[in-house]
């Protein structure tokens, strides 16, 4: 188990600062197939290659978490989350809106996302982080799985020793960016048949996406 501790992580960053030797090597550990805990705006998330099924497997063990659970993924932007996922006319506006922010949207999947990320089921949820490390990470190393870094249905890790406790050595790498900024997990909307059905209540309300869908204007800072 290694850990990467950032000397800004006090600070409210607005781009990552972390070395660049050092995001190489967390993305070595990515892309050997190794797990690794990354911040979020809203949970520590414990992140794997989504195309790579031994790695995926990893992340269900380490959690303890039944296969019958879907993972869901986190992307850079709405270019790679279109290379992975369905987007019709109500995902688009909720996307615009709402992300990078603390929001999951469940999309139809396309067919290069495994069948074992998502349970069998045809849709993936999906996040755009709004921190500058998850962001900087994803655009070197394309799409991670994006999971609270936790034992399943264990309190969620709002910082990096919270997960550590959980997970241990199981985890390659953990890094620490300090507390999470909402210390709360993301809403999850069912966006997959272009109307909005809330799957799990969180930082953003049914309201506010009803606005943006409806065209009421959304004055919501994030």
């Amino acid at each position: 188990m290694k850990i990467i501790s950032c000397p800004h992580k006090d600070k409210s960053c607005t781009e990552c600062l972390l070395e660049s030797s050092k995001i190489e090597s967390i993305i070595n550990i990515v892309q050997a197939g190794g797990l690794m805990v990354y911040p979020t705006d809203t949970l520590y998330g414990l992140g794997a290659d989504p195309f790579n099924d031994a790695a995926v497997k990893k992340v269900f063990i380490a959690k303890n978490r039944p296969f019958d659970m879907p993972l869901s993924i986190a992307v850079a932007d709405s270019r790679m989350l279109e290379s992975v996922a369905v987007i019709n006319k109500s995902a688009r506006k909720v996307i615009e809106q709402f992300l990078p922010g603390p929001l999951t949207i469940l999309l139809t999947k396309k067919p290069s996302l495994s069948d074992l990320l998502t349970s069998g089921e045809n849709q993936i949820g999906i996040r755009i982080p709004d921190h500058p490390f998850a962001l900087k990470l994803i655009k070197m190393v394309g799409p991670i799985t994006s999971t609270s870094a936790n034992i399943h249905s264990h309190v969620n890790p709002v910082d990096v020793d919270m997960a550590k406790k959980d997970l241990g050595d199981i985890v390659d790498m953990y890094i620490d960016c300090g507390k999470t900024k909402f210390a709360a997990a993301s809403t999850i909307v069912d966006i997959s048949e272009d109307e909005a059905e809330i799957v799990r209540s969180g930082i953003i309300s049914k309201e506010e996406i009803e606005n943006v869908l409806s065209g009421r204007r959304d004055n919501r800072e994030i």
